[in-house]
């Protein structure tokens, strides 16, 4: 573990966590419409699933990396360009809430359903093992206690967007406030993608 490199391993992980996604934008949504108390199960359901998924992605990265192990070399290369595509989506983030009137969209399973219909979660993930967290690929307690620290973060970013959707929605639709931010969190997304490419050591 100490092989992993945390200065670009937790701006990554925290930009991509707290900035705007389905799981942040639909309890934001849900709570404003339903209340955090009606939300919660569905919460659970995205922590629950978004742990799973991890765990998941970690346990494949181990048997892709022993099975293949030049693949290392291009998973990198991947990775930065997600990375990258990261850093466009960060920069034209909107911040936009749409209250969702739908009570059907609530609920446990439908959280743990969300992590698994979305591509961008599963990329997430294998990048996250692949690349950053290379060295705990060869220890399963490692994965698993890894992935459980990321759902906690998860849901402090999932309680955060509940509870202050519609403050985070009134300051950061402010177009100049919303460039600078989403403009500096996105060069903090390229310097990791050059950092991890090798580009840049």
């Amino acid at each position: 573990m100490e092989n992993i490199d945390y200065s670009i391993l937790i701006p990554y992980v925290f930009i991509t966590t707290f900035t705007p996604g389905p799981n942040n934008l639909s309890c934001a949504s849900l709570s404003i419409t339903f209340g955090i108390k009606k939300t919660m199960h569905y919460i659970w359901g995205i922590v629950t699933g978004f742990f799973l998924l991890l765990t998941l992605c970690g346990f494949f990265s181990r048997f892709l990396l022993v099975a293949f192990p030049a693949i290392e070399s291009l998973m990198r290369w991947i990775g930065a360009l997600y990375i990258l595509y990261l850093a466009y989506g960060t920069f034209m983030a909107s911040f936009s809430l749409q209250k969702n009137n739908n009570p059907n969209v609530l609920g446990f399973y439908k959280g743990i359903l969300l992590q698994f219909v979305n591509p961008k979660g599963i990329i997430y993930g294998l990048t996250l093992y692949t690349v950053f967290l290379l060295p705990l690929t060869n220890n399963y307690l490692h994965i698993t206690l890894f992935s459980l620290t990321l759902a906690l973060i998860g849901l402090c970013s999932l309680l955060i967007w509940s509870f202050f959707g519609t403050i985070i929605h009134r300051y950061l639709t402010n177009p100049k406030l919303k460039m600078i931010l989403n403009g500096l969190l996105s060069l903090l997304l390229i310097y990791t993608a050059l950092k991890i490419s090798g580009i840049i050591s």
